[in-house]
């Protein structure tokens, strides 16, 4: 099969090197995770000054921490000295300031340069330019995203422009209060695939009949393989008889207090280019954050939050959880049983998108855009 002369049902997917080559994998960090704004923790996670999590961003790493007068702070996990990482752990608390273990120099909650063996003798040297190199930080729906590029792009052009562009509007997502919300849930998926096999998985329900069949329970519709993102604004229907977004259609949890009438027993789903998943339903949100690390390798961390009243009654959140954690684990085995063929000479120049995932391609052209400059 040749994708050059497709009848009109059908256009052509990427060639199976951009999921694959290690070289366009390297564009994809410089050009897109390095550049774009990355959402990468949970504010909430960061409970105290001193708080800190390492994440990954493209081909930094990046500590983020709670200053001491409560602000969040990102800085790049290298040493100005002579380079070595600070922070090894995951995460972890300081008290006051983050000190290398190679040659220690210190650094406080706001990066600055405090002590280094005879500092003093040095009276040159300028604390600040030789502190910890800041990295630009805004805080949105409670979670903590990232901008490595020299000059971020704005924050609403971007990441809020895609909540406009799927929902009409920034009022619809508002009304969810997620910033508000408690973290419920998390599960840590480690998914051998191409983040964009991902995202492509998530952006259609072609799939839905086939592999979901608890979710096409609940959303009837997805049987008929509607995208969940399939015009401006669409939230899909619960059917007739479900109560609930459960695994079982039995009913959820308090309904989150602020949504308008007509987003009740729907479902939403956002794509926040470019790694983020944000999913909506009546009694709790949830958010898939990605984070690639090869071009056949990507964590995903997932969290289903809840109103605070929800999770401080102790209430049973499982079956709540357990519907989209088998969504997910269906998709995360669908996308590492198609990663090995990326290299087959059968997809060499790619495969096809039938017509309900014709949208695919549009983000596919954005993509190509992204890593040409």
């Amino acid at each position: 099969m040749t994708t050059t002369h497709l009848p009109e049902s059908l256009i052509s997917t990427l060639p199976g090197a951009y999921y694959t080559d290690s070289d366009i994998f390297t564009l994809e960090q410089e050009k897109v995770f390095e550049q774009m704004w990355f959402c990468a923790v949970r504010s909430g996670d960061l409970d105290k000054p001193g708080a800190f999590k390492t994440v990954q961003v493209g081909r930094e790493s990046v500590i983020v921490t709670r200053s001491r007068t409560g602000e969040i702070r990102a800085f790049l996990n290298i040493c100005a000295h002579r380079g070595a990482r600070l922070c090894m752990e995951e995460s972890g608390e300081v008290k006051r300031s983050f000190q290398c273990p190679y040659h220690a120099w210190t650094y406080d909650l706001e990066g600055k340069l405090v002590a280094a063996p005879n500092l003093t003798k040095m009276p040159d040297i300028d604390r600040v330019e030789y502190g910890l190199k800041k990295v630009a930080v805004q805080e949105w729906l409670g979670y903590v995203w990232l901008n490595l590029a020299d000059e971020p792009e704005s924050f609403d052009e971007t990441v809020i422009q895609d909540i406009r562009d799927r929902l009409g509007d920034v009022e619809s997502i508002d009304r969810y209060n997620i910033a508000d919300l408690d973290l419920g849930r998390r599960i840590v998926y480690d998914v051998k695939a191409n983040w964009k096999l991902i995202i492509e998985n998530f952006m259609e329900c072609y799939h839905c009949a086939t592999i979901h069949p608890e979710l096409t329970e609940v959303l009837p519709e997805f049987a008929d393989g509607y995208a969940a993102q399939y015009y401006v604004g669409h939230g899909a229907e619960f059917g007739e008889d479900v109560e609930g977004f459960t695994v079982d259609g039995s009913a959820g949890h308090d309904v989150i207090p602020g949504i308008a009438p007509e987003q009740d027993r729907r479902y939403y789903a956002i794509t926040v280019r470019p790694t983020v998943f944000v999913n909506l339903v009546p009694d709790h949100v949830i958010v898939h954050r990605m984070f690639p690390l090869a071009a056949d390798h990507t964590i995903v961390e997932c969290d289903w939050l809840y109103l605070p009243d929800v999770i401080a009654s102790g209430k049973d959140l499982d079956r709540s959880v357990e519907l989209f954690h088998r969504v997910n684990q269906q998709d995360f085995d669908a996308c590492e049983r198609c990663q090995p063929a990326m290299a087959s000479r059968r997809y060499r120049d790619g495969g096809v998108l039938v017509p309900s995932e014709h949208h695919i391609g549009e983000f596919h052209d954005w993509l190509k855009e992204k890593i040409a400059h």
